[in-house]
């Protein structure tokens, strides 16, 4: 088997010196090697950047998260007790709310007061259906409350006004006598709510204007003028960023307006298969060109993070991932504007090597947002009724849950390529980092479905003890859980990992997430 050198994570200088370009498949065992450098980690990687997203959008609020106090189903004050539980597990640590191209036509004011007089709004992005607004500014604020997460609000650029955004940020924060803060408490609530990240609109490239670069930018400045800091609150401003591979975009507002923003929000989906886009029903040529799609979000943040470093030295301004993921068909029967699709291993693994780039990217990306929690594209939890499973993805982001602001470890790897016709990825990925407490973490994606990828680990700086891990594969790369089987695919311990004197050695199973302890 032909493979070729390349870094899963960093520059392999140290490895040009010896290792040879084209091995057999005997060669196999000793392509892939791991250094784990755990005495130079310095940077943190942020716990927001397993952060979570959700919008007014088919079945996400309304059935996933809200069901209203009087429903049959377990519920506080209105909200499912059963998916607070499943995301405080996987410690979700800030969600991003009302949208998405909802947050366009958003007015909040409509969200407020008592629910049997809230007007009711079309919601034009998302099915053409009449939205109740029952569940507003209140109901998610006490959503994060019972979650324990921060929330993360989307201000309406495309179709607000200044006053409205400025209004709304008042409403929240404000701790004094004014009249956003009297109408708060005439609605119940006497003390102001902490609110640190605001996006000052949403996608205005897109569903939130159709604006060029220039314009939004002097939007940004205007409307970010009137996002202000009451009391002890203070705003982390997020500003509109680009759209996948737009640099012009990114180019445009860190010249004219990087001093302004405190974060710059990129979008990228990696889509589907080349050949097919069921979320379910695929062969390998799809499961190879979902993950190379994936795999380009290293790409991204390299050249947009280049271009925000030339008016942005000092590294002040993050950079913000807050719409991520797979993007499938929805499910056969289901309304095409409620975007409700299926999630299977393949998807795992396309969660698994995005947190594995944005952990190495730690040093500039502090927050990222799967799209979406509930019900909607790469959900990490599905509910039918008063029943609710988890996806495979849900167990990716709870087998992370240690990376959590955890000290990256930098990392040098060179391993096989997995090789699909005449392209080829890197088979492996990984990320390591050192928690609190001193133990290490090392999460790996084999992505190559049909060969195990043995690896030769060296730990640098510290005297393994022990090794333990858990891992998250199937036999069927389609494998995934329903309401009849919600077990199919979900974490299993893992003993395929043994302590070296230089490290640890470790085969990693086809198609599988893997994340080993060690002390």
């Amino acid at each position: 088997m032909k493979t070729r050198l390349f870094s899963c994570v960093a520059i392999l200088g140290l490895f040009l010196a010896w290792l040879p370009e084209v091995f057999s498949a005997d060669d196999a065992a000793t392509v892939n090697r791991l250094v784990i450098h755990a005495d130079r980690g310095k940077d943190t990687i942020s716990r927001f950047i397993y952060g979570h997203f959700s919008e007014h959008l088919g079945r996400c609020v309304y059935e996933g998260y809200w069901v209203g106090e009087d429903s049959p189903i377990p519920n506080t004050r209105g909200i499912r007790n059963d998916v607070v539980a499943a995301l405080k597990r996987v410690k979700v640590p800030v969600l991003r709310w009302p949208g998405g191209c909802f947050a366009d036509e958003y007015h909040w004011r409509d969200g407020i007061g008592p629910r049997t007089q809230r007007p009711t709004m079309i919601n034009t992005h998302w099915g053409g259906v009449t939205e109740n607004n029952h569940f507003g500014t209140h109901e998610f604020l006490d959503l994060c409350d019972q979650i324990g997460c921060e929330p993360y609000i989307c201000g309406n650029v495309g179709s607000g006004t200044v006053r409205e955004m400025q209004e709304w940020v008042e409403y929240i924060t404000f701790d004094g006598k004014s009249p956003m803060a009297d109408l708060r408490r005439q609605n119940g609530r006497d003390q102001p709510w902490h609110l640190k990240y605001f996006g000052v609109g949403n996608e205005n490239w897109g569903c939130g204007g159709n604006m060029t670069p220039e314009f939004y930018a002097d939007q940004f400045r205007r409307y970010a003028t009137y996002v202000r800091n009451f009391g002890g609150n203070r705003i982390f401003k997020i500003a509109c960023g680009p759209n996948g591979g737009d640099y012009r975009w990114t180019e445009v507002l860190m010249k004219n307006v990087g001093r302004q923003m405190a974060g710059l929000a990129l979008h990228y989906y990696c889509g589907s298969g080349r050949t097919s886009r069921s979320a379910t029903q695929f062969e390998e040529v799809d499961w190879f060109h979902l993950l190379r799609n994936a795999l380009r979000m290293d790409e991204l943040i390299t050249k947009h993070v280049e271009i925000m470093d030339k008016y942005d030295e000092r590294r002040r301004v993050a950079l913000i991932v807050d719409e991520w993921g797979a993007w499938h068909q929805v499910e056969p029967g289901t309304n095409p504007g409620f975007l409700y699709q299926q999630n299977t291993l393949r998807d795992a693994l396309v969660a698994a090597v995005t947190l594995n780039i944005f952990n190495q990217h730690c040093d500039r990306v502090h927050m990222a947002n799967i799209a979406q929690t509930v019900n909607v594209l790469q959900a990490l939890v599905l509910t039918d009724k008063e029943k609710m499973i988890v996806t495979p993805t849900y167990h990716v982001f709870e087998l992370y849950t240690p990376h959590h602001d955890a000290t990256l470890l930098p990392t040098e790897l060179a391993c096989a390529d997995y090789k699909f016709g005449d392209e080829r990825i890197p088979a492996v990925s990984v990320s390591a980092s050192r928690d609190k407490s001193g133990t290490m973490h090392v999460s790996f994606c084999n992505l190559n479905p049909n060969d195990a990828m043995p690896i030769a680990a060296e730990v640098r700086g510290a005297k393994l003890r022990s090794a333990t891990g858990r891992v998250l594969t199937a036999p069927d790369m389609r494998a995934h859980n329903t309401f009849d089987q919600p077990d199919r695919v979900r974490p299993e311990r893992f003993d395929n990992v043994r302590v070296t004197d230089a490290g640890f050695e470790v085969t990693l199973p086809p198609k599988s997430v893997t994340v080993i302890s060690l002390e």
